[in-house]
């Protein structure tokens, strides 16, 4: 598979944010790499697109070093080179108190969303830097939990603030070489993900109410948003969310 349009790898590309990013960024004329752990949902996206389209599916685990590295690897190979890397696998842990949690839930969560997002940033800094014209552009989805907590959610929140910090590193160690980096922070989009929100979710003050979500489009119209900018420009942060989402004021 070659092509001469510019190239995206989307991670968590099977579902939700990932899914409709990856389909809104083929529109928008790139060739994209779909990247995810299961296979059949990665096929299931690609064929939304309607044959011929130019999206690749590649099984991936995020956080095992060998899968990131083998990812690349055929990136490399495919394409020859990285356009757009939109860093969005991710997981949560059972919402029960910090005491309850295993290690190895922990570590499931900051396997993919934390270090899974290094990997993949690692991989492309090095292909970005080498390929010619140098550079290329990294977004990496926040949420809203980067800003602030949902109750038992230490894990999740703990590594959605990691990736804020990340997000200002790639900044700063990509300048020299042309590589912008932003991050995405979304509240409540529609997705499996958050449908459980449709029910009523617990709140800070012990209460539970149902949230309000927005369609995932206006989540991947702003990932285009984002990777269409030349890289002279960089959105470093942007919050997209449900207008009513108890976010502002929360506390």
């Amino acid at each position: 598979m070659t092509s001469n349009s510019r190239i995206a790898l989307v991670t968590g590309a099977g579902s939700g944010i990932g899914r409709a990013s990856a389909l809104a960024l083929h529109k928008a004329g790139y060739a994209v790499v779909l990247a995810g752990r299961r296979a059949d949902a990665l096929e299931q996206t690609a064929a939304m697109a309607g044959e011929g389209a130019r999206l690749l599916a590649v099984p991936t685990d995020a956080s095992d070093p060998a899968s990131v590295k083998a990812l690349f690897e055929t990136v490399r190979a495919e394409f020859g080179r990285l356009d757009v890397l939109f860093n969005n696998a991710g997981m949560g842990a059972p919402g029960v108190p910090m005491e309850e949690l295993t290690f190895e839930q922990w570590s499931a969560v900051v396997g993919v969303n934390l270090t899974g997002a290094f990997l993949c940033s690692q991989e492309a800094m090095r292909l970005m830097k080498a390929q010619d014209p140098r550079g290329g552009r990294i977004v990496n989805n926040g949420s809203i939990s980067a800003h602030v907590p949902r109750p038992n959610s230490a894990p999740y929140t703990a590594t959605k603030h990691a990736i804020t910090g990340l997000t200002k590193s790639i900044a700063l160690d990509g300048r020299p070489f042309d590589i912008a980096c932003g991050q995405i922070d979304i509240g409540n989009a529609a997705t499996e993900m958050t449908q459980r929100m449709t029910a009523g979710v617990p709140q800070a003050n012990g209460a539970t109410m149902v949230e309000p979500r927005m369609d995932v489009r206006h989540v991947a119209d702003a990932v285009v948003y984002m990777a269409n900018l030349p890289l002279d420009a960089n959105v470093l942060f942007m919050t997209v969310m449900a207008t009513t989402l108890p976010f502002v004021g929360r506390g």
